[in-house]
């Protein structure tokens, strides 16, 4: 009999959950292994639960008590170290550019978005394909990812906007604690937000992130970030 393919969900809407028990439960070739709420559940629940295929939303809060955004963009690249074979599939709301080609270039093997009814009543199918190592844009995803920069375009690198990811899920942080989240030196921290701020036209930490959320790169209800 070959083997199922064993999907963790991590979304914090339980209507969207629903919906993904309801498309994937009865597939003979899938089988969800977990579902969770928080970013910070899942690497425990990775230990705990072998998964081939991650389906991640963009947008969790880290844990109940943190309800900043979980750094996604740090974290996906770190887990794919540790689970090299496991396959990140995103499905997100979130339809800038400069998100969807972070996600991608972080080691994630799709993008769709939440809106994408198409993609998301043939969820079964994508997950199959990029479980056999296949990649999948939704179709307005797939063209945000590939069109030039455009002036509504912060035109953020990936490491950037991790950085500034990184500022809205930990307010406080100092660029010592930023540096070992992210496993670099506080030099190339101060650097990476340096050109954050240069890129948003903006001079200290709170007002290049509340320039990100305008752009639509950053929830827009996270808490105000401390002045550095």
């Amino acid at each position: 009999m070959p083997k199922k393919i064993r999907v963790t969900i991590l979304d914090d809407h339980q209507i969207t959950v629903d919906g993904y028990f309801y498309r994937l439960g009865q597939h003979p070739d899938l089988e969800i292994v977990d579902s969770l709420r928080f970013g910070e559940q899942l690497g425990p629940s990775l230990e705990n639960h072998p998964t081939d295929v991650l389906l991640l939303d963009f947008s969790v809060p880290i844990s109940p008590d943190n309800p900043n955004l979980y750094p996604t963009l740090t974290e996906v690249p770190r887990l794919l170290q540790i689970y090299p074979n496991l396959v990140v599939l995103m499905i997100s709301m979130f339809a800038e550019r400069s998100i969807i080609r972070a996600v991608m270039e972080a080691g994630a093997s799709g993008y769709i978005l939440k809106d994408d009814s198409d993609a998301i009543q043939d969820l079964p199918n994508v997950i199959l394909s990029v479980a056999d190592g296949g990649i999948y844009l939704s179709e307005r995803a797939g063209q945000r990812y590939q069109k030039g920069v455009d002036r509504n375009d912060s035109n953020l690198t990936r490491r950037q906007l991790e950085v500034l990811l990184l500022c809205a899920a930990f307010p406080g942080s100092k660029t010592a604690e930023l540096a070992q989240k992210m496993c670099v030196s506080n030099s190339t921290v101060r650097n990476l937000l340096s050109g954050a701020y240069l890129k948003l036209n903006a001079h200290t930490r709170a007002g290049a992130l509340q320039k990100a959320r305008e752009l639509g790169l950053l929830t827009s209800d996270s808490p105000t970030i401390p002045r550095n």
